[in-house]
């Protein structure tokens, strides 16, 4: 068998192995979770999961690297012209329609772990990793001087506030196409809540 051959086959069991764990973390909740649940859910041996992972909290670990990976390789794509002609344009940014499509693809797992039944830690390395990677950007041509509150609560507030959008489009099921819910925070961001409840004119 060829190694191109070996690695897909791997892979397949990894994404086989991390869907069962999402599986699982919503119709029970992690803790209670054995590696009996997991191996039967994903329908492989016991053999085959330890080739790949320590235990349960090795195997949390990993995915949690991987979603941090792959949400950076999309914060990549920042452009702060958007930010800037927002207002001209009424289009959502596109950084925002492609994290939202990447969580869109990745649903069941993104739904586990950010929703009731999810690791509360993981929630927290989550927000504070998107501040560490994206705030920065966003914020990198803001001058203190011109700021309105303190950056550090700003870029706190962004980041919860739209996790909070993207937590209840995922309990929802994800009706919304992703360009429609990046509008949605973009227009509360820029606006306001108060404008963009309809308070404010």
């Amino acid at each position: 068998m060829s190694v191109q051959s070996v690695d897909r086959r791997i892979i397949r069991t990894k994404r086989r192995i991390r869907e069962a764990l999402a599986q699982l973390i919503e119709e029970k909740g992690f803790e209670t979770i054995t590696i009996r649940d997991l191996t039967e859910r994903a329908d492989i041996n016991r053999g085959t999961f330890y080739l790949h992972y320590r235990d349960k909290f090795d195997l949390l670990e990993q995915c949690e690297y991987e979603i941090f990976q792959e949400i950076e390789d999309v914060a990549k794509g920042v452009n702060l012209e958007d930010l800037k002609n927002f207002n001209e344009k009424q289009k959502p940014l596109v950084y925002t329609v492609k994290l939202l499509e990447y969580i869109k693809d990745n649903a069941t797992f993104m739904k586990a772990v950010l929703g009731p039944n999810g690791k509360v830690v993981f929630q927290i390395k989550l927000k504070e990793y998107i501040k560490l990677n994206v705030g920065k950007v966003f914020l990198k041509e803001t001058k203190e001087e011109n700021m309105k509150v303190p950056k550090e609560y700003l870029v706190s507030y962004l980041v919860s506030a739209h996790l909070g959008v993207i937590q209840e489009w995922l309990e929802k099921g994800l009706k919304e196409e992703p360009k429609e819910i990046a509008l949605y925070i973009a227009t509360i961001s820029f606006m306001g809540p108060f404008e963009a409840g309809g308070f404010k004119k």
